[in-house]
Order: structure tokens, then sequence, then C-alpha cells
């Protein structure tokens, strides 16, 4: 081969080398790129945008009022925006579903009450898995239901209550805010327990309720302290007795049913706080930490106690297994009353 020759093939092969190496530097660089964008959703640092806490209900009411405590201590403490957005229909289904098909990314927050426990017994095809769906991040606070009468009936005990009704079966009516609501349900594991009989009056919240009690056309019901409190300090209504396994704060002089004849009975009206399923532990720990730094601050506990409401707190693992004790119960009560799932 001619000198000329030898020089061509290896300039060729020198060419053929150099394309390959930025070919292959090309490739890897790609590659790193791409990697990069992949991790580092992950990688960030929490929070680093808006934050969105959806509350299944309407303005208004202690669920939506925990959301705006909790949304601007959250905000004043990381320094990003935290939304609420009320989502109310469908017995709190709507806004649920909608976090439960979110991203587990700890920027969608569902504010919960005790229709979260209850809801698996009362409508047959949920739209998710309350347990599975969903990762719990703080219990909130929790409130007794306040058991009243009109004070037109003879009654001033929880006692002389189970002993009127024993004497009138089927004439005694209740009344509550709904099928599956916590008065309803409250009223049905009391029913169970003391075994007597007396008529569901279901209604549409709770005011049109305590005004037709008022107005003598319903004999008894439970319903949120805060709610019906101010009738009875006026004399209007007269109290028997709480559902919580301690005495209310707002009411200390009120026994709790338990004490007042129905050993064992306890409710209470909860809330709290869960995100989607999946969410890194990294996350759920540090929203819970900081929820957890907020319920203990002297003006949200003020907030808290002023509407009637016990600040808890406590970790991811008690409050699923509060969640799960919840669903467990109100399964039972809903069977033992024979009410039909919707």
């Amino acid at each position: 081969m001619s000198d000329s020759r030898q020089v061509e093939v290896v300039l060729r092969a020198s060419r053929l080398v150099h394309f390959a190496c930025r070919t292959l530097i090309l490739l890897l660089a790609g590659t790193a790129c791409v990697h990069a964008q992949a991790t580092a959703p992950a990688n960030e640092t929490f929070p680093s945008k808006t934050i969105k806490y959806i509350v299944p209900y309407p303005p208004g009411g202690f669920n939506d009022t925990l959301g705006r405590i909790f949304a601007q201590k959250l905000q004043d403490a990381w320094g990003v925006p935290v939304v609420v957005e009320n989502r109310p229909g469908g017995g709190t289904l709507i806004g649920t579903e909608a976090v439960a098909k979110s991203a587990p990314d700890g920027y969608t927050l569902l504010g919960v009450a005790f229709p979260f426990g209850s809801n698996p017994s009362i409508y047959k095809n949920l739209p998710y898995d309350t347990v599975k769906d969903f990762t719990p991040l703080v219990f909130a606070g929790q409130t007794p239901n306040l058991l009243v009468v009109k004070p037109s009936l003879p009654i001033n005990t929880v006692k002389e209550l189970i002993d009127y009704a024993n004497k009138n079966p089927g004439k005694v009516s209740y009344g509550s805010t709904g099928i599956g609501s916590s008065n309803h349900l409250s009223m049905e594991l009391f029913k169970s327990l003391a075994r007597i009989d007396i008529v569901h009056v279901p209604y549409k919240g709770s005011a049109p309720m305590v005004n037709d009690m008022l107005g003598g056309h319903i004999d008894v019901a439970f319903d949120n302290t805060p709610n019906v409190l101010p009738q009875v300090n006026g004399g209007k209504l007269r109290a028997l007795g709480v559902s919580s396994k301690t005495r209310s704060t707002l009411a200390p002089d009120i026994p709790t049913v338990s004490d007042a004849g129905v050993a064992g009975y306890e409710v209470n009206v909860w809330f709290g706080v869960v995100g989607p399923a999946g969410m890194p532990e990294e996350i759920v720990r540090k929203l819970n930490a900081e929820m957890n730094a907020i319920l203990k601050q002297d003006d949200v506990r003020r907030r808290f106690i002023d509407q009637g409401v016990e600040p808890v707190g406590g970790t991811p693992a008690q409050f699923a297994d509060q969640i799960k004790t919840e669903i467990q119960k109100w399964a039972r009560v809903v069977k033992d009353a024979g009410i039909k799932p919707e």
C-alpha cells in the first residue's frame, strides 16, 4: 500500500473514532439530563409551590374553619400559598374522591370529619376506598353531641328518657340532619344500647331540626354542643347528657350519657386531615409535625375551644387506627339498625 493510501486510511479511522466518541458523549449527556429531570421533583424541597386544601363542605362549619386555620398557619410557616377549596356535594363524596385521585406529592390535602368513617357503611359503591386510597396525616380535634329534649316532656335524665320511651313505644320521635349523619348514628347507637324504640325524623340541616324541636314537633335529638347549648342555657331545651367519654368543657355540669345510664356509650364528632395514598414518608412527617405544632398554639387552641372542639393531634399511625375503629364501629351500628346503604 502506498504512503498516501495509508495516510488516507488512518485519517478515515480517526474521523470514525472521533464521531463515535462524540455520539457517545451526547448520548450520555442526554441520559443524564433525562434522569435529572425525572428525579428533580422527588429531590426538590417540600413545599415549593401552592398547596391545595380541599374541604368537602360548603363554607361555614368547623371543617371549613379548620381548613382555613391550617391554611393560614402553614402558609405563615412555610412561605408558600395554601389555598382552601370548598368542594361540597354528594355527602362529601365529590371532594373526597378528587383528593383520592390526586398526585401523592403533598400538594393536595383533604379535611375529613365524622362521615369519613361512617360513609363506607352508608353508601353501597363509594368511588374510593377509605383505608387504601388515603394517607392519614393528623387527628385534629373532636367534640361531643348533646342529648336534648323539648321541655314539655316530663324528662330530666337519661334514665327517665329510657323509661318514657319504653312506656310509649314508637311514639317518641327524634330528629337528625340526615341518614348517616353524626346525630342520626348517635341516636341509633343510643337506641341499641338502651333497647328503646323511637321514631327517626330526618331533616336537611341542624337549624330546621332545632326549630322543629323548639316548636314541639319532635321530642329528642343529639346535636353538636355549640348548636344547642344556647337554647339549653335559655331554658328552651333540656340537656340530658353529652355523648363523649368525659364531660364537655362547654357544659361541665351536664353528665355523660354513659354515666347517666347507658354504660359504654361514646360518640365524638371528629376532624382531621388526610392526603392521597402513597405520599412520601418524609413529606408525611413534615406535614404531621407542622400541624401538630399548629394545634399547640394558644390562639389556635382558643379558636377550637370557643367552638366546643378539643384539639387532639398525634401521629399518622394513631389517626389511621382511629379511622379504622370508626369504620368498624359504624358498620356494626348501621347493620344493627337495619339502615340500608344508598
